[in-house]
């Protein structure tokens, strides 16, 4: 039992608390503890130092744990390789968040770039549509296709070959009178009526859509009011009178009847066109007030005078100056704050975003464009249509009416070209194309 007694203890010497000398891991654990790696080293590495400390100075736990230690670095080792997995980590983290910051940077440019040529293009947008749409409400159809209708409505007018006006007095002379106007106070005093009524001041003044009809229906009035104290103007006189009569009376009928038509649609159609300008009206006034322009003022004038003098001032090369001065003032050292720059003029955002109503604006003078040219096309029909019933029931011959067919259709093709030359919708297709109204900034 003695050998396993310390030397002391054998030769019957006291033990002692002093120490002759650390063991060689016990004296790099002190020298690694007093050193600065104490700074840097996690918590966990230095609980296990110090156990490791601890255990080479107290023998007798050293003797009931007895850890194996391969080398004497191996601490030193693992130590270091955790030092190098901390920096690793912290460079990692710095080049992610430089890439982050260049990254926001990108996109602040990105939304910059985006929303400045969004309204440059909507400056000119605005001039365009604006133009195009008093354009459009001043048409009707063009002075010569004018002319042509106004012809065929015309009482006084032969270009059918027979004027209404002669026609009605040849009618009253023939089926009235039996050929008889010239004998008889009476007969004279009926033609002379007649062609007072054809010539009545009234009818003169009513616009070129009534005339013959109102002619036409004057008259058979004053002829039943003469048959009642007239015995030579029987009832069976005044039925044929009106059955020859109303040959004409169908023609001028589907005549006006298309005249009518064509003219409501177009005023519909300006109607809408009027509204749309006052909505243009208010989205300029809107992005005007945003980029700090003096806003549009409706006066006593009309809309369109307004419109067009306002567009003076609010052109494309001013807007393209005001992005110019504002980047120079978020200039600094030559670089651009462009996150300051959006930051405090966030009405650009909202000015960007809200673009769409704009485009959409376009979309519906487009819709308004086509209309106007749809209803050209349904007159046209119509037209056409009143000079084949004059051919059927007798009043012009058909080489007439197809001379007549040519020319309208002439006529219409060249105000469909001059129209669409003169509004050039493309032009507007080709500038709006250009915002980019789905991309919205926030």
């Amino acid at each position: 039992m003695l050998k396993h007694l310390p030397t002391e203890m054998k030769h019957d010497k006291p033990l002692t608390d002093k120490c002759y000398g650390s063991l060689p891991l016990v004296q790099m654990a002190q020298r690694f503890l007093s050193s600065g790696w104490m700074k840097v080293i996690p918590a966990p590495l230095v609980l296990l130092l110090t156990f490791h400390t601890a255990q080479a100075q107290d023998p007798e736990l050293k003797s009931t744990v007895a850890p194996v230690i391969k080398t004497q670095d191996t601490t030193i080792r693992k130590l270091m390789e955790e030092v190098q997995r901390i920096t690793d980590n912290d460079k990692q983290n710095s080049n992610a968040i430089q890439a982050l910051l260049q990254g926001k940077e990108i996109d602040n440019i990105t939304k910059y770039e985006l929303i400045k040529n969004n309204i440059i293009n909507a400056s000119e947008t605005y001039y365009l549509l604006n133009k195009k749409i008093i354009d459009l409400k001043s048409r009707t159809t063009t002075n010569n296709l004018d002319v042509f209708i106004t012809s065929l409505n015309n009482p006084e007018s032969k270009a059918l070959g027979f004027s209404l006006s002669d026609r009605i007095v040849e009618l009253v002379e023939k089926i009235i009178l039996k050929n008889k106007s010239d004998k008889g106070e009476k007969n004279s005093k009926i033609v002379e009526s007649t062609k007072s009524i054809i010539n009545s001041p009234i009818f003169q003044s009513f616009t070129s859509l009534t005339p013959p009809l109102a002619i036409a229906n004057s008259v058979m009035n004053f002829l039943h009011s003469v048959s009642v104290n007239n015995k030579q103007i029987n009832q069976k006189s005044l039925q044929e009178f009106e059955k020859e009569l109303n040959k004409y009376v169908v023609y001028y009928t589907a005549l006006n009847d298309a005249n009518q038509k064509f003219e409501y649609g177009l005023n519909f159609n300006k109607d809408q066109l009027s509204l749309l300008q006052d909505n243009l009206f208010d989205h300029l006034s809107f992005t005007a007030t945003s980029l700090k322009f003096p806003a549009p003022q409706k006066g006593n004038q009309g809309l369109s005078q307004t419109m067009n003098e306002y567009f003076f001032d609010f052109k494309k090369e001013k807007v393209v100056d005001y992005f110019n001065q504002l980047e120079a003032k978020y200039t600094k050292n030559k670089r651009i704050d462009y996150e300051s720059l959006l930051r405090e003029n966030s009405s650009l955002k909202e000015v960007n975003n809200q673009l769409e109503d704009l485009v959409l604006q376009t979309k519906r003078f487009e819709n308004l464009y086509n209309e106007y040219f749809t209803l050209l096309d349904s007159y046209y029909t119509k037209v056409n249509n009143s000079l084949k019933i004059a051919q059927d029931n007798g009043l012009a011959d058909k080489s007439i009416i197809d001379t007549k067919q040519a020319e309208f259709r002439n006529l219409k093709t060249e105000a469909v070209g001059e129209i669409q030359a003169s509004i050039n919708i493309r032009e507007l297709y080709s500038n709006t194309e250009k915002i980019k109204y789905r991309y919205r900034i926030f």
